[in-house]
C-alpha cells in the first residue's frame, strides 16, 4: 500500500494518504474526492550516515577528479 501526496482542489489542503487499491481517496478536511496527486520524492536509507571520507576530493595541485595522489605531480 503506497503513500501518496495530494492537494484538494476544493479547499487547497495538502496531505499524505495511505491508499488501498479498492478505496477512493478523499480529503481529510472537506471529504472532497476532487484531488490532485502531487509528485513527491522519496528517500532510501542505508542504515547510517555517509562518511565524507568515502567521496574522493579533487587533487589540490592539479585538480585531478580521481583525488589527491592520483596524478604525476605528487
Amino acid at each position: 500500500m503506497p503513500i501518496y501526496e495530494y492537494e484538494c482542489r476544493d479547499c487547497r489542503t495538502d496531505f499524505e494518504l495511505l491508499v488501498r487499491a479498492s478505496a477512493a481517496p478523499t480529503c481529510p478536511s472537506c471529504e472532497s474526492t476532487s484531488l490532485q496527486k502531487r509528485l513527491s520524492a522519496f528517500a532510501v536509507g542505508r542504515g547510517g550516515p555517509v562518511a565524507a571520507a568515502s567521496v574522493p576530493q579533487a587533487c589540490g595541485s592539479c585538480g585531478d577528479p580521481r583525488g589527491a595522489g592520483a596524478c604525476s605531480m605528487n
